[in-house]
């Protein structure tokens, strides 16, 4: 489900989608994301994004695991920033849609807190997370706005390919074995 608002974005509710091209297209889409952390306990939230390019529900290779360790794929279809950008966002990551490989047909979003179990830490004590979606360059098509999770990572939303076309949906499932929980979901060898 979507609700338009005024600045003609659509604003996505959770299991929300939007299409964010007519057909398999040569532009490169910009996948941002953002939260507030605390600091707690005395040590800071250490929040990394990052995006499994998959085939058939499964990750497409290991390489297709972009994350801090690995910020692009060998093809360069997906490009993860590394740091946070200047608009504000804490993570931007960009996808090459004319680069990626045919059969690819989807890419998920993940959030985790590094360490999380061992500091004591949670998305519960994240606030103002949100995905928002936009041609790299141009204004945002959608965003989506989580509510609190108390888990270690969160699949924020996925871009998937639906006949021909691109599609984003936000997700917004909560796993409490952290990015090592969603990585294995997806068949990555870690």
């Amino acid at each position: 489900m979507a609700v338009q608002s005024a600045a003609a974005s659509v604003l996505l509710r959770k299991g929300g989608n939007v299409e964010v091209t007519t057909q398999d297209s040569g532009i490169t889409l910009a996948v941002s994301l953002g939260w507030q952390t605390p600091d707690h306990n005395g040590s800071d939230f250490e929040v990394d994004a990052s995006a499994i390019g998959t085939a058939g529900g499964t990750v497409y290779s290991d390489d297709y695991f972009v994350f801090f360790n690995n910020l692009r794929t060998p093809d360069g279809s997906i490009l993860h920033s590394g740091e946070p950008v200047k608009s504000g966002d804490q993570a931007r990551i960009l996808v090459d849609l004319a680069a990626l490989p045919a059969d690819l047909d989807r890419i998920v979003f993940p959030v985790s807190i590094y360490e999380a179990d061992y500091r004591g830490q949670n998305f519960s004590q994240v606030r103002g997370a949100y995905i928002r979606i936009a041609p790299h360059g141009g204004h945002e098509i959608a965003r989506y706005s989580l509510s609190a999770e108390t888990a270690t990572a969160v699949l924020f939303g996925e871009l998937y390919r639906f006949h021909g076309k691109w599609k984003f949906r936000a997700v917004g499932h909560g796993y409490a074995s952290g990015l090592r929980g969603i990585a294995l979901d997806f068949g990555v060898n870690v």
